[in-house]
């Protein structure tokens, strides 16, 4: 073996590697010894340029830390721009926010309008000269100096806030605005300030400062629903931006701060002060003098006045929130952005909801403690009929109908009996009413008392609390862990509202059967259209066909919209018809029967009585009302039975107003009947007698005053009695019953406040 390789190849191998290690060694050496001398002679040179002793410090090393702070501030600089320059990646950026919409009702009479209106006829050349200038003074005076962010601006603005302890002053210039009306929402964050002032920069590299300043005029929100100083001019003055005065330009350009608060046609005297003080502006800036701007403090401008236009506001938001996404689903090559849009809304079921919610809050309002309301309508496939956000648009634009969160309390439970009936039960089995707890939770029903064994049809017309949570618990089909059976049972009744159409976060939570979690009014309302819809769940929308401004129709709900979706089977759909009109015709919700009409539904009250609501619905339509007080302060025990649930039957009857009434599968053929009053029909329905039903009115609680008002009026019957009975020789007058006279005295007062004429009763919580 040793023999295999020649000692001659021996010795060559072992030269071979000798060199190359040689050659390595040599390598490595040169390399090291020329690094060296480089670095010699790199020392040499730079010495000759070294600073010693005091300059040292004072100049050479705050430039060194100057240079690497400042490399490293623009490394993050970067890091912060690029989110915002994202912003920009749609090449029809300038065109991005100008959506203008004229919406139709749903017979095609105009109702008004959204978005911008971007005038180009009227130039910037056209504009008058005070209102550039009072712009100019009150929201970037050096506007046409800065780069697109006012450094002197901002110090200055953040200096006057820090000694007030609060925002008192605006650091933005006009560009910043623009850029944020252009790209960005209104948040409070300082990721969106980063944004704003990376794209302010942009812009003015993009644009020139007479463009910037047009499109800020253009673009901005002028408040009563108007953009741009031009239809803001036509809204409040009724005239032309090019035709305003000195007082009205002044006005229009305190809009810019707050438009909601310095509306003039909401608060005229706020509008004034506000322009007062953008004429002092107008003299600080050296713009006007005083004398100049004196005829406009002895003058001030007059607004039109808009109080009796009763244009549907909350639903025009609405509309033009879901146009907006709707324009984004568009092919990015189209680029028409000026469109007429038929919505489902009818102005007449509109106009009946915003009266019966003002009429019930300004009747009943002060003595139930409740101060706002909602209330949407909706057709069975999901079209918004009318919509009340609130009690008065021009107080606040917030829509409490969309937009607000609040516990449904038992007119959630529907779901849970339709999870229930899916999951094996029927209308008529038998649940125990009785204590449950869950961990260190204990269900009661209102009066805290329980019923013993009822039916799921009884315990809905009841509205007993302890029944949904007992069917969670036997949902989830668990009998070895009650805690483990009770959380899948709710996951199903989540899921099953999710199917409905409830979008809400519905957090898992014990009391979630019983309608602990939040939803919303719209949701709400057009998820209860699944029951008459045979199992059929259905999307709210309001825009049911979009055309362009010369007329090409581009979008139809019924041709492009979402179909209707299996919820739950159409079975299941007619028993909870069912079982929910026994709801409106011998349960909790009697207010809101319709006359000839089938009618169901369910109430709904939180603890604390915040919230109170009435969900219910028809062959034709759905429709959801809630009360309460934006604060969650309680209201007085009102309950989803009295006011809601008259409001809804107030609104419903102006709906159903020359409409072909449709039918209810499932609805009883007989139609619901009044219930008797003698006490043992209610014994043959329940098992038990059942808490009187509350009447219309205020809270049934009868005051000092009232009681006394009957005590007078019962002492001058029985003294009319009296005399006619001495006076009369032919026939003996039969003395008057003072309950039944009272009650016909005083219909709206006192027999509304007590059922019947009996003594006063505590409601019940549904």
């Amino acid at each position: 073996m040793r023999q295999i390789i020649p000692d001659d190849w021996k010795r060559r191998l072992d030269n071979f590697r000798l060199d190359l290690d040689a050659r390595f060694d040599s390598t490595l050496f040169s390399s090291l010894r020329g690094t060296r001398e480089l670095y010699e002679r790199y020392s040499t040179f730079m010495d000759r340029f070294y600073v010693g002793r005091w300059k040292r410090w004072v100049f050479i090393e705050p430039l060194s830390e100057a240079a690497t702070i400042g490399l490293g501030g623009l490394v993050l600089m970067l890091a912060l721009a690029i989110p915002a320059f994202r912003e920009t990646a749609d090449e029809d950026w300038l065109k991005k926010s100008d959506l203008a919409v004229s919406f139709l009702d749903r017979y095609g009479n105009p109702i008004g309008s959204r978005g911008i209106k971007h005038n180009d006829s009227i130039p910037l050349e056209d504009f008058p000269d005070n209102l550039i200038k009072a712009t100019l003074a009150t929201e970037d005076r050096r506007f046409y100096d800065h780069f697109g962010i006012d450094i002197a601006g901002t110090a200055r603005a953040l200096v006057t806030n820090a000694q007030a302890g609060g925002v008192r002053q605006g650091g933005s210039s006009i560009t910043q605005q623009l850029a944020k009306n252009l790209f960005l929402n209104n948040e409070r964050t300082i990721e969106r300030k980063v944004k704003e002032a990376f794209l302010a920069v942009w812009l003015e590299t993009r644009l020139s400062k007479n463009e910037i300043l047009k499109l800020y005029l253009d673009r901005a929100y002028m408040g009563g629903g108007t953009f741009g100083v031009d239809g803001a001019a036509h809204f409040y003055f009724n005239k032309s931006v090019r035709d305003v005065n000195l007082a009205e330009a002044a006005m229009l350009a305190g809009l810019f701060k707050a438009p909601t608060k310095f509306a003039p046609h909401i608060n005229l005297p706020a509008a004034r002060a506000r322009a007062n003080v953008v004429l002092d502006n107008l003299v600080d800036a050296g713009f006007m003098t005083e004398g100049q701007v004196f005829g406009a403090r002895r003058n001030p401008a007059f607004a039109v006045d808009r109080r009796d236009e009763n244009s549907p506001n909350y639903y025009l938001d609405y509309a033009f929130d879901e146009m907006r996404k709707l324009v984004d689903t568009f092919p990015k090559s189209y680029s028409e952005r000026v469109f007429v849009v038929r919505t489902a809304i009818d102005m007449n079921v509109q106009k009946a909801a915003e009266e019966a919610i003002e009429n019930q809050l300004r009747q009943f309002g002060r003595d139930y403690h409740a101060t706002q309301a909602a209330s949407v309508v909706a057709d069975l496939d999901g079209g918004v009929r009318a919509m009340v956000g609130g009690r008065d648009y021009g107080a606040s634009q917030f829509n409490r109908a969309v937009d607000a969160y609040r516990q449904p309390g038992s007119s959630f439970k529907p779901y849970v009996y339709s999870t229930a009936l899916m999951n094996g039960f029927k209308p008529t089995s038998i649940v125990v009413d009785g204590p449950v707890c869950l961990g260190n939770w204990c269900p009661q029903n209102y009066g805290h008392s329980y019923s013993g064994a009822v039916t799921l049809t009884q315990a809905i017309t009841r509205s007993i609390n302890v029944i949904p949570v007992k069917l969670s618990i036997a949902i989830g089909n668990n009998p070895k862990n009650q805690w483990d059976s009770a959380k899948k049972g709710r996951a199903k009744i989540v899921e099953v509202a999710r199917r409905f159409g409830i979008k809400a976060p519905l957090p898992d939570t014990p009391s979630l059967p019983i309608g602990a979690d939040e939803l919303t009014v719209i949701e709400h309302a057009v998820a209860y259209a699944t029951f008459p819809n045979k199992g059929k769940s259905v999307t709210p929308h309001a825009v049911l066909e979009v055309r362009t401004g010369a007329g090409d129709l581009v979008w139809r709900w019924d041709r492009d919209g979402p179909k209707p979706r299996v919820a739950i089977p159409a079975s299941v759909a007619a028993d909870m018809v069912g079982m929910m009109s026994h709801v409106v015709s011998e349960g909790t919700a009697r207010r809101a029967a319709l006359d000839g009409i089938p009618t169901a539904g369910k109430t709904g009250t939180t603890n604390a009585y915040r919230d109170a609501w009435f969900v219910g619905y028809t062959g034709n339509f759905t429709c959801a009302v809630w009360y309460g007080n934006d604060d969650y302060s309680p209201t007085n025990r009102m309950t989803g039975g009295s006011l809601p649930a008259q409001t809804w039957h107030d609104i419903m009857t102006a709906a159903h107003q020359g409409v072909e009434i449709k039918d209810i599968s499932g609805y009883p053929a007989a139609g619901p009947k009044p219930p008797p009053p003698a006490v043992p029909a209610t014994v043959a329905a329940f098992g038990a007698p059942k808490p009187p039903e509350i009447k219309p009115g205020p809270p049934p609680v009868l005051t000092k005053r009232g009681a006394d008002i009957l005590v007078r009026v019962e002492k001058l019957l029985d003294e009319a009695a009296k005399t006619a009975t001495k006076t009369s020789s032919d026939e003996p007058a039969k003395p008057a019953k003072p309950a039944s006279s009272s009650a016909l005295a005083f219909p709206d007062s006192f027999a509304a406040a007590t059922p019947g004429g009996a003594a006063p009763s505590a409601p019940r919580k549904n």
